[in-house]
C-alpha cells in the first residue's frame, strides 16, 4: 500500500536576492521517516493557487515553524509587532486550517504553527517572552540548547504517549499563546504559565501542536520522534494512542 501524503506549509524566504517558496529540511525528513509518509510543499502563493485545489490530494496538514511571526492584526492587536513578517504564509495557513478541519483530516504544528493554529481558531498570541529562547548573540546552533522543563497534563494525548507527566524541551520562540482558542486543550504547560503544547478534536480532525523543536534531533531522541509518531498514526485514520497507552 502506498504511504500517507503530508502536506507542509512553506515560507516565504530570500535565496540570494529572489524570494523562494522554503521548509527547512529538517521538519520535511524528520515527518517523511518517524511518521513514514511521504510529503508534498504547499506553496505560501495564496494569490496563485487555493487550499481547496490541493487539500483532496492529503492525508494531513503539518504547519512548520519559521523565523517569521504572524501578523498582530490577525488576532485583533493594531500594534505593529516584531518583524518579519510572510502575509503569505498567513493567508494560506488560515485557508488550509479551513479546509483541512472541513474535510475532518489531521492537523499538527510546530512552535509557529502552534501559534497560528491557535490565532486561526480565534486565539491570541502574546510577544517577548522571557525565558523561553537563547540570548540574542549565541551560534545558531547553541539556540537549540535552551531547554527547560515542561508539565504534561494528566490524562492528556502526550501525558500517555510519553508516559510520563513531565518533559524537557528545546524552547526557541518569542511568542507564545495568550488567549487560548475556544475548542484546544492544553497538553503541556511552562513552570511560568506559558501553554506549550495544545490538542484538539474538531469535527473528524484530530488536531495536535507543540511549541517546542521534535524535529530538531527526532533522529536521536525517541522523545521527539514520538511527535511523528503520532502523526503517523493520525495520516492513516489511527487512534493517535495505542491501546496500552489509554
Amino acid at each position: 500500500m502506498s504511504r500517507p501524503v503530508l502536506g507542509i506549509i512553506c515560507c516565504t524566504r530570500t535565496v540570494g536576492v529572489e524570494p523562494a517558496q522554503a521548509v527547512i529540511n529538517r521538519y520535511v525528513t524528520a515527518a517523511m521517516r518517524h511518521a513514514d509518509c511521504a510529503a508534498l510543499l504547499v506553496p505560501a502563493l495564496p494569490d496563485l493557487m487555493t487550499a481547496h485545489e490541493v487539500i483532496d490530494r492529503l492525508d494531513g496538514v503539518l504547519l512548520t515553524g519559521s523565523p517569521s511571526n504572524v501578523q498582530p492584526a490577525l488576532y485583533g492587536e493594531d500594534s505593529a509587532g516584531e518583524p518579519p513578517f510572510d502575509p503569505g504564509r498567513d493567508a494560506m495557513m488560515a485557508a488550509l486550517v479551513k479546509a483541512v478541519l472541513a474535510r475532518g483530516k489531521p492537523l499538527f504544528g510546530i512552535c509557529r504553527g502552534l501559534q497560528e493554529i491557535n490565532v486561526a481558531l480565534g486565539g491570541s498570541l502574546g510577544r517577548d517572552v522571557p525565558g523561553h529562547h537563547a540570548s540574542d548573540d549565541v551560534p545558531f546552533m547553541a539556540m537549540f540548547d535552551h531547554r527547560h522543563d515542561v508539565a504534561l497534563i494528566p490524562g492528556g494525548v502526550l501525558a500517555r504517549a510519553h508516559q510520563s507527566l513531565a518533559l524537557n524541551v528545546n524552547s526557541v520562540h518569542y511568542q507564545g499563546i495568550d488567549r487560548l482558542a475556544a475548542g484546544l486543550g492544553v497538553e503541556a504547560m511552562a513552570s511560568d504559565g506559558m501553554v506549550e503544547a495544545v490538542s484538539a478534536r474538531i469535527g473528524a480532525s484530530p488536531v495536535l501542536a507543540v511549541q517546542w523543536h521534535p524535529e530538531w534531533a527526532a533522529d536521536a531522541d525517541a522523545q521527539s520522534a514520538r511527535f511523528f509518531h503520532l502523526l503517523g498514526r493520525a495520516l492513516r485514520g489511527q487512534p493517535l494512542l495505542l491501546e496500552g497507552q489509554l
